[in-house]
């Protein structure tokens, strides 16, 4: 009885990493993409500072990509443990 609630639990969590995974994915993606937007929008009304506008830009999805390449590691270790 143990041993088939234990492989039930097993084949969950690596439907639940996946999920996990993909929600990590989607929400990187859609934080890069408001921050491209914003960031458009305010080199279309400054065009004077666009060099200081493109390199924050680039900070901040740089840190959002880690943010989610460490959730999607979380989960990926989540099947292993």
């Amino acid at each position: 009885m143990l041993a088939m609630i234990l492989a039930a639990i097993e084949g969950t969590l690596g439907v639940g990493a996946c999920i996990g995974a993909a929600i990590a994915a989607i929400g990187a993606g859609l934080g890069i993409g408001k921050i491209g937007a914003a960031a458009m929008e305010a080199i279309a009304r400054q065009p004077e500072s666009a060099g200081d506008i493109r390199s924050n830009m680039i900070v901040i999805a740089a840190l959002v990509e880690g943010v989610a390449l460490f959730a999607v590691i979380v989960c990926v270790l989540s099947l292993f443990l």
